[in-house]
């Protein structure tokens, strides 16, 4: 299977995974985890349950988006520390890791940005206002469908892209108001 054709198998799976009652996060964990092979037992997709509804319903960040990040995480996420014998060294690569150049922040931040560019929010309330007086109709279906298809693809191709390369690209809105270059943020450690 070519790279498009892979995103577009996520893409499709995470869709028809919503008819068969998967919840919006998992939709997007299980695509992920039976297209590529991640070396993770599928059973990794039970980390996504409960994700669904913006945590149990609760309508914080989108579950379609907590299960895009699981399954970016699932390819290009950390499975260890960075080990060094001295424990300041090891927190400033283990930062560096996560906030440089090439830095895992950077890719999993293009997740709720490129989402939020479509969609305006990344809150399920926000995203579903329109259906909170009635939840399971069709029409709020369909529309959080289409979202799952969309986060299914955004996961899909930051999974297939060079990791190097996408972990460089520029942050997008985020917390620290961190931007091009990981000198925004201290890794020096004098500051803690």
């Amino acid at each position: 299977m070519t790279k498009e054709e892979k995103i577009e198998a996520i893409r499709q799976r995470a869709r028809k995974n919503f008819s068969l009652g998967y919840n919006c996060a998992e939709c997007v964990t299980e695509a992920v985890l039976t297209v590529i092979d991640t070396g993770l037992p599928p059973e990794v997709k039970k980390v996504a349950t409960g994700f669904g509804g913006g945590v149990g319903l609760y309508g914080d960040t989108c579950g379609a988006i907590t299960g895009a990040v699981i399954a970016v995480g699932c390819v290009h996420g950390r499975s260890k520390l960075i080990e060094d014998p001295d424990p300041k060294a090891a927190a400033k690569k283990s930062a560096a890791q996560l906030y440089g150049m090439p830095g895992l922040y950077r890719l999993f931040n293009q997740i709720p940005n490129k989402f939020r560019e479509k969609y305006g929010f990344t809150c399920c309330r926000d995203l579903t206002t329109k259906w909170q007086g009635s939840w399971l109709c069709r029409d709020h279906a369909l529309h959080c469908r289409e979202i799952i298809t969309d986060a299914a693809g955004i996961a899909a191709e930051l999974i297939m892209a060079d990791r190097d390369e996408a972990a460089s690209k520029p942050f997008g809105p985020n917390v620290e108001n961190l931007e091009q270059t990981a000198e925004a943020c201290d890794l020096s450690g004098k500051g803690t």
